[in-house]
């Protein structure tokens, strides 16, 4: 957000698309005409410190300084390294004011996708899971294979579906895939489709749904957390929304390999069906708690 010295907003901008121009840029570019005459005493809002260095765009701290904004206010600096304070000082340089570190707890909340990437080099990591009252996330068919119980509402899955636009990737477990054969889109929330990642497995019918989607397979000669690291290294996915079945969803918080947890739970009873993981004490800290039509959902924390 950029603002006037009588404190009148004059632009606004916000990264809209990967590889597309960053926030300071489209908020400069917002200015009309008749304000950019204001651009030397006005003062830049941002929630994330302006960009050092030539990557997919220009960097952000030149252009800012060649508008001569007289004034930026960060609301947390960049941990990517090849920024990591490097636009800050180079504004200072410039002799721009810069105040550093303004509401940085809610910066650090609103990028942290973006923050966990670039610090532990693998994505963020969101587990999701739906239960039943009697903690159950899936049922028996009567020949006692697994099947799929309906457990959101209308209203909680768009809800998901808008968490899952908020994802790059989503990963399911190979029962998953052959119980449920989901499409794993974001059809009722605009925004992208997460790809889809999936471990090797001979068991895939090759006309599952998300194999037209071009999936990425994990590599089964590596552990968990290798196949974590090429996902941010070499797929370049910053954030992963895992989503089943129980087996997968175990593996990740047996080790400890989880930034965020959600738990839908339904007023429903299976009684008898596949058991819904389990979060042990001490392991998560509940962070959100709350209720949409009915049905309870709980966010938890490492």
């Amino acid at each position: 957000v950029i603002t006037a010295p009588d404190n009148r907003i004059i632009g606004e901008g916000w990264h809209r698309v990967y590889g597309g121009p960053h926030a300071e840029v489209n908020a400069i570019a917002s200015v009309k005409a008749e304000d950019e005459h204001l651009l030397p005493l006005s003062t830049i809002y941002v929630s994330l410190e302006p960009c050092s260095h030539y990557g997919k765009t220009p960097p952000c701290s030149k252009l800012i300084i060649e508008k001569k904004i007289r004034r930026v206010v960060v609301g947390m600096g960049d941990p990517f390294k090849e920024v990591c304070g490097r636009g800050i000082k180079m504004l200072r340089e410039a002799g721009i004011e810069v105040v550093e570190n303004v509401l940085e707890k809610e910066c650090l909340a609103l990028n942290r996708r973006f923050v966990t990437a670039h610090t532990l080099r693998r994505p963020f990591i969101q587990l999701k899971w739906a239960q039943s009252a009697d903690n159950f996330i899936g049922a028996f068919s009567p020949s006692g294979y697994p099947c799929p119980v309906s457990l959101s509402n209308p209203l909680s899955l768009v809800e998901m579906h808008r968490e899952r636009s908020l994802a790059d990737a989503i990963l399911i477990g190979t029962d998953t895939v052959i119980s449920d054969n989901p499409t794993l889109t974001t059809r009722l929330w605009p925004g992208n489709s997460p790809r889809p990642v999936l471990f090797a497995s001979d068991r895939i019918p090759a006309h599952s749904a998300v194999m037209a989607r071009n999936p990425i397979i994990l590599d089964p000669s590596k552990s968990l957390e290798e196949n974590l690291s090429d996902l941010y290294s070499i797929h370049k996915i910053t954030s992963l929304m895992v989503e089943g079945g129980a087996k997968t969803l175990k593996a990740f918080i047996n080790a400890s390999l989880f930034d965020e947890i959600r738990v839908e739970t339904a007023p429903i009873v299976i009684s008898h069906g596949i058991p819904a993981p389990t979060i042990p004490t001490g392991l998560a800290t509940l962070i959100k708690d709350r209720e949409i039509r009915g049905n309870n959902i709980r966010c938890y924390k490492p």
